[in-house]
């Protein structure tokens, strides 16, 4: 053995497994990286959200791997698989239904477990909603917030926004089809009208729209839309104006 061959004891090799966090595309199947293919194409198994969702991504893009499920309902379990089969030689591809693991998605645990170990994390960048939607926004980006799914009762995401009355940094928080509606009218009731919010609905797919304006503006032009499919809201710090 040299000093050049750290991974060798003796007649063996330490193990070389991998976790790749693998980012996919929000819904053009045209974003996602050739760097993830190529990891994609070579790596043992593919940790999944939804193995239906993710069979699709693989058909379309000529690929057959083995797929193990790991979505909120089973990742503290599955976490500790993955990291076993990573620790003993596996590359595994970590990858959600759409955007980046780990951003509102399961791949905190596994990525944790993995650093306990001290075993390699290699991030492929890709699509991300919340950085698509700032990159589009026309809001400031030098600082912001990224807060997630709000609670699903409305008193909660009052409380939510009368704490973001004096923010002096971007908010960024995704919503769902269900409720965006209902938070659009919180909005504009606590924030009030001039307050300047831009809302991202169906990013990257044949619908997407992105609006920004004064809330007084912009509720009346959302609702006469479809609030049907994804929504990723950026509410500007209290002092901005257009």
């Amino acid at each position: 053995m040299t000093a050049t061959d750290p991974g060798e004891r003796g007649n063996h090799r330490t193990p070389t497994g991998r976790l790749l966090v693998v980012a996919t595309p929000l819904g053009n199947l045209g974003d996602i990286t050739e760097r993830a293919k190529a990891e994609l194409a070579q790596c043992d198994f593919v940790a999944c959200e939804d193995t239906r969702v993710t069979g699709g991504l693989l058909r379309h893009l000529g690929l057959s791997k083995p797929m193990l499920a790991y979505h909120e309902h089973n990742e503290k379990e599955v976490a500790i698989e993955l990291a076993d089969k990573i620790a003993a030689g596996a590359t595994v591809a970590l990858i959600t239904d759409a955007g980046t693991p780990g951003i509102s998605d399961p791949g905190f645990r596994v990525t944790r477990e993995c650093r306990r170990r001290k075993l390699t994390v290699t991030p492929l960048p890709g699509a991300c909603a919340i950085v698509t939607l700032l990159s589009a926004s026309g809001l400031p980006t030098n600082a912001f917030r990224f807060v997630g799914f709000l609670p699903p009762k409305s008193a909660a995401r009052r409380r939510f926004l009368e704490g973001a009355l004096t923010a002096d940094e971007t908010i960024v928080l995704h919503e769902s089809c269900h409720r965006i509606s209902d938070f659009c009218d919180e909005m504009l009731e606590i924030l009030g009208p001039q307050r300047v919010v831009c809302v991202g609905r169906e990013l990257t797919k044949l619908h997407e729209s992105i609006r920004t304006a004064p809330l007084g503006e912009l509720v009346p032009a959302l609702k006469a839309g479809s609030l049907k499919g994804e929504f990723t809201v950026a509410i500007a710090p209290a002092d901005f104006a257009l």
